[in-house]
């Protein structure tokens, strides 16, 4: 993937983050990662039941005269950024119930295509000190493409299920609330960003949805955590901040983030662009035999290899044949099967899936 060179790559400018993305060139950047303000709307201090204050959101960057000049920001950021993406790019915007429903709403009124809505819940969030609601446990995530017909966008699925023990990513992610050293603090030790994102939130959002080298820009740039988990991962990145004191500390955590360089570390594969291997290729090569029986992981069902690579399984009717994966779907009585992990084997007493002689012939063509 090679960036615009005429793009500020890998740096923080400071500014309008609005006039900024004006300036950039259209269709230019992969991904838009934005966490814009809240408009929490406090009327006061928050306190403890200790009369101790809360330290939230209370800076002039989430303070709106109304909704309605609101609702005018976020149109005005989301057409810069929707300038400015690729065709095939996509953007992310984290917020939560202040203001995630009307952002979604002017997005849609934009035209785009809204992929997902992935719901962020945090392992430790405040308690509601006052005990009239529900504790703000969660925050809520959009990701969206430019367009319902837009017909090519990154979603790295093998990677998601990778990082998810083999298991399908769901829309609800159980992350923990940036603390600890992460945590970026002043010269007293206080927060020096109110809402500092954990670096495990944006790790999952641009494996994700990005590729090695891609761009990802980010307009409410913060604390840099976008920054620094891009810099990690080997992409790139593009931070717009007004405050320039968040930009210098920004600067700063990212300098000390080790850049992603080996390309077999950070390469995304996907099994659909992995070569095809039919199951006739291992039953030739003699990883499994003619008249062998194949069985699932928990041994309710079984099937017998024929020589021409089809399966023939004992069903109510009397018996079923054909490929691994109809004859699978049929002993379920499922509408789709994917035989590979359906479909055991036994080797020196080991039940083993059939899919593992396929990433074994696959090494040696990759090899080759």
């Amino acid at each position: 993937m090679v960036p615009n060179k005429t793009l500020p790559l890998d740096q923080i400018l400071v500014g309008d983050c609005i006039e900024m993305m004006n300036r950039l060139p259209e269709r230019s950047v992969d991904l838009v990662f934005a966490d814009p303000p809240y408009n929490l709307q406090l009327g006061g201090d928050l306190l403890r039941p200790n009369n101790s204050r809360v330290d939230g959101v209370d800076d002039d960057w989430d303070r709106f005269d109304d909704f309605a000049t609101y609702d005018a920001f976020t149109r005005d950021w989301l057409k810069a950024a929707r300038r400015i993406l690729k065709d095939d790019g996509a953007l992310w915007v984290i917020g939560s119930y202040h203001n995630i429903f009307r952002v979604g709403s002017i997005l849609q009124d934009l035209g785009f295509w809204i992929m997902n809505d992935v719901i962020w819940r945090k392992t430790n969030p405040m308690p509601n000190f006052r005990g009239r609601r529900f504790t703000n446990a969660h925050e809520t995530l959009i990701w969206c493409t430019k367009g319902k017909d837009q017909k090519g966008y990154s979603f790295n699925y093998d990677a998601l299920k990778s990082l998810n023990d083999d298991q399908q990513m769901r829309s609800d992610w159980l992350l923990p609330l940036c603390t600890g050293p992460e945590r970026l603090k002043d010269a007293e030790g206080r927060k020096l960003h109110p809402t500092q994102k954990p670096e495990a939130l944006l790790y999952r959002v641009l494996m994700a949805t990005t590729q090695p080298g891609g761009v990802v820009l980010d307009p409410f740039f913060g604390s840099g955590t976008t920054g620094a988990v891009a810099r990690a991962l080997g992409r790139h990145y593009i931070g717009l901040e007004r405050d320039p004191a968040y930009a210098v500390a920004a600067e700063a955590r990212i300098a000390k983030v080790i850049p992603m360089r080996d390309p077999d570390i950070v390469a995304i594969r996907s099994k659909r662009s992995e070569p095809r291997v039919p199951f006739g290729t291992i039953l030739e090569r003699g990883m499994v035999r003619p008249g062998e029986i194949l069985f699932d992981e928990r041994r309710r069902w079984s099937a017998r290899i024929r020589a021409d690579g089809t399966l023939i399984a004992p069903s109510r009717e009397g018996g079923v044949q054909g490929s691994i994966h109809s004859v699978g779907a049929a002993v379920q009585g499922a509408p789709a099967c994917n035989g590979w992990t359906f479909w055991h084997v036994q080797r020196d007493g080991m039940a083993l899936p059939i899919d593992i002689f396929r990433q074994q012939v696959r090494a040696e063509l990759a090899a080759g």
